[in-house]
């Protein structure tokens, strides 16, 4: 089975500047019964599908396929109703891990988010100095969530959960 183990952190702003060669990535979600995530992904000029089980600490099953671009773009105006997240995504290594940061656009304008993939849960990772707060399974910070309650519709109160 495949796994995903990672944590999520918010980042400083003043990290933007400092950022090159990001891929622009658009995705959609279909509405499902339970915690279970179906996802199409465009990023960049490659399409892929995803299923996501429930989140259980740091850890959900995830299975990713590459599939036609035009298949992806159907999936979004039609399953996900149109309802997509943008945000640009940067690598940065950062001593033995490599961080996602994910610059949203849009609706989410203003969140900057790093994950970090693990090989299990108990793995330490180094902090850099441009995170903020870890906001590992805080559901708000979810992709799937902000579609339904975007950044810039949060109070303040609710950034800091």
């Amino acid at each position: 089975m495949a796994i995903e183990i990672e944590r999520k952190f918010l980042v400083d702003h003043r990290i933007v500047s400092d950022l090159t060669g990001g891929v622009r990535i658009s995705q959609g979600y279909v509405n499902t019964a339970d915690k279970t995530v179906v996802r199409a992904r465009v990023k960049d000029d490659v399409a892929y599908l995803t299923l996501k089980g429930e989140l259980r600490g740091m850890t959900c099953s995830e299975f990713e396929y590459e599939i036609p671009m035009e298949d992806a773009r159907c999936i979004i105006d039609e399953l996900c109703r149109g309802n997509t997240i943008f945000k640009t995504r940067y690598e940065i290594q950062h001593g033995k891990h490599l961080r996602e940061v994910d610059v949203f656009h849009g609706k989410n304008e203003g969140l900057i988010i790093a994950e970090v993939e693990l090989s299990s849960e108990a793995e330490v990772v180094d902090i850099p100095a441009w995170v903020t707060e870890e906001v590992t399974g805080q559901v708000q910070y979810f992709n799937s969530s902000l579609l339904n309650e975007p950044y810039s519709e949060w109070t303040e109160d609710k950034k800091f959960l």
